[in-house]
């Protein structure tokens, strides 16, 4: 395993620290305070995600009756991680992780647990290497039937969009028909949050890559666009009863025809 540097800010760790997760050093804590302290909403940001991916995954499992999830960039776990989400919708659900991040692969056996009747399961492979990816996916679920890709939070980390866009098409391209993507990640709107992420970038992280609402929109295109459409995470079928607010990342589901 590749050692795990603790003195420069890391994504997962520092998104784990807006979660209010545990998995996290200072140098995680420093900059995710300083970003912040310039762009309060980031703590917002995180944890709505988080909502709509557990409202996505009930949804995908639940209205849609998908029973396989690839969910390429994991992150570290917190609570209600996908399997852990789809499995109590359908027990037998199969769920295969996908991360790169030496950090989380330190991390993988706490999600490598899930349902007897199902199956949960973690590849090492990286985003820019769809070709990998699919190879190692097929190995594990059957292509012949309705898949979830999640892309949650992670396509920023492509900073060439035309690249970003080619992941995509790739990936859902080799996807059976009724399968799902669901997706979701930051948008450039705020002046504020544009100087946070620049300066977060300026540590040494990883960098990642703020886009506009139409580039987010256009990693759809071609999909059957399920309602309410690609928009700010909280406003995604918000529980009943509750009053959301927009923020500044924005997901949603399509369907591939």
């Amino acid at each position: 395993m590749r050692e795990i540097d603790t003195s420069v800010p890391n994504s997962a760790r520092t998104w784990n620290f807006w979660l209010g997760g545990k998995d996290h050093y200072p140098a995680d804590r420093e900059a995710g305070r300083t970003y912040a302290q310039q762009a309060p909403q980031v703590f917002t940001m995180a944890r709505e995600s988080r909502k709509f991916l557990v409202r996505a995954v009930t949804c995908a499992a639940d209205e849609y009756g998908v029973r396989q999830f690839l969910d390429i960039g994991t992150g570290l776990p917190t609570a209600d991680n996908t399997h852990e989400v789809a499995q109590r919708v359908a027990p037998e659900a199969r769920i295969v992780y996908v991360d790169n991040d030496p950090v989380v692969l330190a991390h993988a056996e706490a999600l490598l647990t899930g349902t007897p009747q199902g199956r949960t399961e973690y590849v090492e492979a990286d985003l820019r290497d769809p070709e990998r990816i699919l190879d190692e996916a097929r190995e594990r679920l059957d292509f012949g039937q309705p898949i979830a890709l999640m892309l949650m939070g992670i396509l920023g980390h492509i900073q060439d969009g035309d690249e970003a866009i080619a992941i995509v098409r790739r990936l859902q391209g080799a996807l059976p028909s009724r399968s799902l993507f669901i997706h979701y990640d930051g948008i450039n709107v705020s002046a504020d949050l544009t100087k946070a992420q620049a300066d977060y970038d300026s540590t040494g992280a990883f960098p990642y890559t703020l886009r506009s609402p139409q580039e987010i929109a256009a990693y759809y295109d071609g999909l059957d666009l399920l309602d309410p459409g690609v928009v700010s995470c909280p406003l995604w079928r918000p529980e009943p009863g509750s009053s959301p607010q927009p923020t500044d990342v924005m997901g949603g589901m399509g369907r591939k025809p």
